[in-house]
C-alpha cells in the first residue's frame, strides 16, 4: 500500500498508543488521543459536506490542535493549508481564496481578523475556533473541542498515495504560492532520512511496523520545533519526523521565541533534537547559554543530540559558540519549499565551520543561465537546481513552468538561489536572485553583507536591501539591530565594514534600531527594512 500521512500515523498510533505524541507545557496528548481527535475532526469535515481534495486552512499558533487538525484533514483526504498567523485583512483573504479553502481553523485571539474577511469568501463553509483565552468570537464558528465531542471518529479508510499534500511558501519574494506534492513521495522522502541512521526506511505502509521494531532499542526522537509549524522547517524537520517514528513533538508555550524557555524545556523533557531557522534563533540561544553560565546556572542539556537549521543563514561564529557549549551535532541544511534539501553541512566540537558552505545532496547541480554545469573552482556563479518530488504551484501554470523544468529527462526545480562551486565540490551560497542588488552594474547579494555586519560584536541582527539610486540604479542600505548600551552609529558600522568588504558592497546608509523585525519563521522581512530606511531618510 502506498504511503500516506494519515495511514502512516494510524500505524504508529496503534504501535505507540500510550506514548506522548505531543507535549506543550502541562498538556500531554498520547498517540491514542492524537489519532482519536483526528478521526473525530475528519468526521466533522465529512458531516459539513467536505469531500476528498477540499482545502482546510490552519490559522493557528503552535499548539496540539494544529497537529490534530492537520492529521484529521489528512484522514479525510482533505488538504491542510498553512496560514501565517501574522496575516491581516487582504493577506489572509488572498491565501484563503487562492487555496479555495472550505474550512478554517483559527485561534480565538485571531478571531477579529477572521470576522473581517469571512464575508468575502463564499467558499468557506466551516469555521472552527480554538479557544486561547482571548479575542473575538466569530458568528457561526464552532468551538474545536465541541466539534470533536459532537462527532464520532471517522472509520479508517484506504487512501491513495497520489492524494495532494501542499505547503504555501512564505511569500518573501512575492505572493505566497502553494507547492504541491503527492503524499507517497513526500512521506517516503521523510522516511528516507532515517536510513542515514542505518534503519530500514519504509517505502510502503507494510514497511512501517518493521521500521518501528528497529527503533525499539533506541532513544525516542524528542523534538522541539522552535519556528512555527506553519513554516516548512518547523513542520518538516521538527514536527513530522517524530510523529512518523513514534517520537514526541514538544511545543514551546511562548509565542515569541524565548531561548531561556527552550533550554529549560530541553532539560525537563530530555529533548534530543532542536529545529531552528538560522541566526534569528541561534544567536539568542547562544546568548542565553552565556547568561546562564554567568549567573552560575548549569542545565543538563546532555540529551540534545542535534540542532537542525534550514531556511536562513547560520553564521560560523554562532555555530562555534554553540559547539563549545553543547555536545550536539549542528546540522545546517540548504533547501526550499519547492525542492526539499539541496545540500547540508554539519559541525560538532572541534570541527572547523564556515558560513553558507554546503556539501551538495545527490540530484543537485549548479547551472549557468545557459544550462551548463558550473566548473568547480571556476568562481563562476550559477543557479542551484535539484531533483524534486514537488510537481508545481497550485493554480499557477506560468510560475510552475518557469520554476519546474525538465533537464536531462529529470524534473528539477530552480528557485533562483545562486552559488559558486569550490574546487572540492562544495558550494558557497550567494543568495536569491530576486533579492540581489544591482549597484552600478555590480551584483551585491544581501546575505554576504548581512553576514559581514553580524560579525560586529554589537550587532544582533541585520537586513540589507537595495533602494533606487539616480546614478547607480540601486544603492545598498542596511538596518542593524543593536540592543546593547553604547551601540555604534551607522557611520561607525560603515567604517568598520570597509575592512572586510569591497567598497561597492558597503551600505551607503546603515540605520541602527533596537531590534530587527523578521517573520515568525525567522526569515527576512525585507519590506519592513525598506520602510525603515525610507522613513529614516524622510526624518
Amino acid at each position: 500500500m502506498d504511503l500516506h500521512f494519515a495511514t502512516a500515523w494510524e500505524v504508529v498510533a496503534d504501535a505507540c498508543a500510550d506514548v506522548d505524541a505531543i507535549v506543550q507545557g502541562d498538556r500531554h496528548v498520547s498517540y491514542r488521543d492524537f489519532d482519536d481527535g483526528a478521526a473525530r475532526f475528519a468526521g466533522a469535515l465529512a458531516a459539513a459536506g467536505l469531500r476528498p481534495g477540499a482545502k482546510v486552512s490552519l490559522y493557528l499558533y503552535n499548539s496540539p490542535e494544529y497537529l490534530v487538525a492537520q492529521h484529521g484533514a489528512f484522514k479525510a483526504r482533505a488538504v491542510p493549508v498553512n496560514v501565517n498567523y501574522r496575516y491581516l485583512g487582504d493577506e489572509l483573504a488572498y491565501l484563503l481564496d487562492d487555496s479555495g479553502s472550505e474550512a478554517l481553523v483559527f485561534h480565538s485571539s485571531l478571531g477579529e481578523r477572521v470576522a473581517a474577511v469571512a464575508g468575502r469568501l463564499p467558499r468557506l463553509r466551516l469555521l472552527i475556533e480554538v479557544d486561547d483565552g482571548g479575542g473575538h468570537h466569530v458568528d457561526g464558528a464552532v468551538a474545536f473541542d465541541d466539534l470533536l465531542a459532537a462527532h464520532a471518529p471517522q472509520p479508517r479508510i484506504e487512501r491513495p498515495g497520489d492524494d495532494l499534500y501542499m505547503l504555501y511558501t512564505g511569500g518573501t519574494t512575492g505572493m505566497p504560492k502553494g507547492v504541491m506534492y503527492h503524499h507517497h513521495d513526500f512521506v517516503a522522502g521523510l522516511y528516507l532520512s532515517f536510513a542515514l541512521l542505518g534503519l530500514p526506511a519504509p517505502t510502503s505502509v507494510e514497511g512501517i511496523p518493521p521500521f518501528l521494531d528497529a527503533l525499539a532499542g533506541r532513544d525516542r526522537l524528542v523534538s522541539v520545533p522552535c519556528p512555527p509549524l506553519m513554516h516548512g522547517t518547523g513542520m518538516w524537520v521538527g514536527g513530522m519526523p517524530p510523529l512518523l517514528s513514534g517520537g514526541t513533538v514538544v511545543l514551546l508555550e511562548n509565542r515569541s521565541f524565548d531561548a531561556h524557555e527552550l533550554w529549560r524545556v530541553c532539560e525537563r523533557r530530555r529533548v534530543t533534537r532542536i529545529t531552528i531557522v538560522g541566526d534569528a534563533f541561534a544567536r539568542p540561544m547562544l546568548r542565553a547559554l552565556d547568561e546562564l553560565e554567568a549567573e552560575g546556572t548549569h542545565l543538563d542539556l546532555s540529551s540534545v543530540e542535534a540542532v537542525v537549521s534550514s531556511g536562513a543563514m547560520w553564521s560560523a561564529e554562532v555555530k562555534e559558540g554553540l559547539t563549545a557549549r553543547l555536545g550536539a551535532v549542528l546540522v545546517d541544511a540548504l533547501g526550499s519549499t519547492e525542492g526539499g534539501g539541496y545540500g547540508v553541512t554539519a559541525a560538532a566540537g572541534g570541527t572547523r565551520v564556515e558560513t553558507a558552505r554546503f556539501q551538495l545532496a545527490p540530484g543537485t547541480r549548479v547551472l549557468t543561465e545557459d544550462g551548463r554545469d558550473v566548473e568547480p573552482g571556476s568562481g563562476e556563479p550559477g543557479l542551484l537546481a535539484t531533483q524534486t518530488a514537488a510537481f508545481g504551484y497550485h493554480g499557477d501554470a506560468e510560475k510552475t513552468a518557469r520554476t519546474f523544468r525538465e533537464i536531462d529527462g529529470e524534473r528539477y526545480v530552480l528557485t533562483g538561489d545562486w552559488a559558486t562551486v569550490a574546487a572540492d565540490g562544495t558550494v558557497d551560497l550567494l543568495g536569491r536572485g530576486s533579492t540581489c542588488i544591482n549597484s552600478g552594474g555590480e551584483k551585491v547579494y544581501p546575505e554576504e553583507v548581512e553576514e559581514a555586519l553580524k560579525r560586529h560584536e554589537a550587532v544582533d541582527d541585520c537586513l540589507v536591501v537595495g533602494l533606487p539610486h539616480e546614478r547607480f540604479g540601486q544603492q545598498v542600505v542596511a538596518v542593524a539591530g543593536c540592543s546593547r548600551d553604547g551601540r555604534p552609529t551607522g557611520a561607525d558600522l560603515r567604517a568598520w565594514l570597509r575592512g572586510s568588504l569591497s567598497g561597492y558592497k558597503v551600505p551607503r546608509e546603515v540605520v541602527v534600531v533596537d531590534e530587527v523585525r523578521r517573520a515568525p519563521n525567522g526569515k527576512a522581512d525585507y519590506g519592513w527594512a525598506r520602510r525603515v530606511v525610507e522613513e529614516a531618510g524622510r526624518a
